[in-house]
């Protein structure tokens, strides 16, 4: 059974088939925000749904990080760096993309174990 969540006409926010979580794309609310900001917020959201979905940070089997620009690595690895849970850094890739608003600097996809 797929479990939807925050079911939209385009897109779920997040979806649970066979003990896995998938969440969509996480973007920030406040794009004024710079990288580290911005990154906070996107792992905000990564934990509240992980948290909805039975889960948290601990179990994520593999993060991808879209960055429309690539000067903005170093401060978001910063924010990661503090968020990530020691002993169980995620798989992750980190490329540059475009996003579709050009005011987010960061954009996250989170696949994790529940």
């Amino acid at each position: 059974m797929v479990q939807r969540f925050d079911v939209g006409n385009r897109l779920s926010e997040m979806a649970i088939h066979n003990g896995t979580v998938y969440l969509a794309g996480q973007v920030p609310d406040d794009a004024t925000q710079d990288i580290h900001g911005q990154t906070r917020q996107v792992l905000a959201a990564v934990d509240a749904l992980l948290t909805r979905a039975g889960t948290d940070k601990s179990k994520i089997l593999m993060a991808q990080v879209f960055l429309p620009d690539m000067a903005d690595f170093a401060g978001m690895n910063e924010a990661w760096d503090a968020w990530v849970e020691p002993g169980n850094a995620p798989p992750r890739a980190t490329v540059q993309a475009g996003l579709a608003k050009a005011e987010w600097r960061i954009e996250v996809v989170v696949t994790a174990a529940v």
